[in-house]
């Protein structure tokens, strides 16, 4: 699988790992995230970049990531509850907006998962290792199914999880030993592959045996500097380094 003897499961993220929703998100967060920005600044505004997501939003639990986004820009707002009505008068309703933006997104337009992260999975499930999806997006049964990856994953720890037993998000290293806990492994023995910065840290925080940063944000370096101990651009790379 290309990885070290001694790892004998494997732990992954899923937007921007498995699939192509990163793409996704970042364009749902962009959108909310502008039409704030508009309506707070005027056709002024600084728009939500490329950088701002992969630096504040990507791999965070939905209500943190709005929340350091909007410290980012010295936006205050509170926290409201969760189930606020989607708009942009709580950190929560703005969390919800976007969660409502990227559900209409996926209905409409389905899920893609990067063909060389189907081949790694074929792989792996061949190998016998045990599979765990760590993700900190409240969708991943919605995004699983849709993609076909499904049959694939032992065990999901996703934002419903991560909520419902208190469990702190990337990069807190709280999900994926949660997700090594279920697989019935120690986290020395499991490998976790991870596209973002604030994975890359809780994969290293955490112990685990082998971290894979999953460069698609032309971000190779950092995912060095977080704690990655290779970095490919395609999971399919690694089965070529087996050869």
């Amino acid at each position: 699988m290309g990885l070290p003897e001694g790892i004998t499961a494997v732990l992954f993220d899923l937007d921007g790992v498995l699939t192509s929703t990163a793409a996704v998100h970042q364009r749902a967060w962009r959108t909310t995230f502008d039409d704030l920005l508009r309506e707070r600044d005027g056709d002024g505004f600084s728009p939500f970049t490329e950088s701002d997501y992969l630096r504040f939003v990507d791999g965070r639990p939905r209500y943190e990531g709005v929340r350091e986004f909007l410290a980012s820009r010295n936006v205050d707002l509170p926290k409201g509850e969760p189930d606020d009505e989607p708009g942009h008068g709580s950190v929560h309703a703005v969390g919800n907006l976007k969660n409502r933006l990227l559900e209409s997104i996926i209905a409409r337009d389905g899920v893609t998962a990067y063909p060389g992260s189907v081949r790694y999975l074929e792989a792996v499930r061949a190998a016998g290792l045990p599979i765990g999806v760590v993700t900190a997006s409240a969708n991943g049964e919605l995004v699983l199914e849709k993609a076909g990856l499904t049959p694939f994953v032992d065990t999901r720890i996703d934002g419903v999880v991560l909520a419902r037993d208190g469990l702190r998000g990337k990069p807190a290293p709280d999900s994926f030993l949660a997700g090594a806990r279920a697989l019935g492994v120690e986290p020395g023995s499991a490998a976790v592959f991870e596209d973002a910065l604030a994975g890359v840290q809780a994969g290293r925080a955490g112990g685990f045996g082998h971290v894979v940063g999953v460069n698609r944000g032309n971000q190779a370096d950092a995912l060095v500097e977080h704690g990655a101990d290779v970095v490919v651009a395609d999971l399919a790379d690694l089965l070529a380094r087996r050869r």
